[in-house]
């Protein structure tokens, strides 16, 4: 019986030591951390880090205006990429080969529907 409760124990503790590992895991991963991780990296860099002072020192003075033209900005490569998807379908519209006939095929959608000169479903007496 004893070996029943050392295993209900060691499950317990694994399973306490996997709760651990996920929540740091998921603090590694979250938003802020991965921002200050990337501006890290930046400011290793000798080239980037006077410019990413300046930047930093910027953007918290005015966060309003950052965010506003962060906005813009993130509208702008939004509708760039649904032009750039318009024009690729329209592109591939272009090429698709069409039947081509010598019939002339004028549509108005305001004039009123052709109807057959004879029907063809009405019973004929012999």
């Amino acid at each position: 019986m004893s070996s029943m409760n050392d295993l209900e124990r060691e499950i317990e503790e694994s399973r306490a030591r996997l709760d651990e590992t996920i929540d740091q895991i998921q603090g590694r991963l979250s938003v802020p951390n991965l921002v200050d991780e990337m501006l890290g990296n930046a400011r290793r860099v000798p080239q980037l880090a006077n410019t990413y002072d300046t930047v930093l020192d910027a953007v918290r003075r005015n966060p309003v205006p950052v965010l506003l033209i962060a906005a813009g900005v993130g509208m702008l490569f939004s509708r760039m990429g649904k032009e750039a998807e318009r024009r690729r379908t329209h592109l591939s519209a272009a090429r698709v080969d069409t039947l081509t006939t010598d019939a002339v095929r004028d549509y108005d959608p305001d004039a009123p529907a052709a109807r057959p000169t004879h029907d063809p479903v009405a019973k004929t007496e012999l």
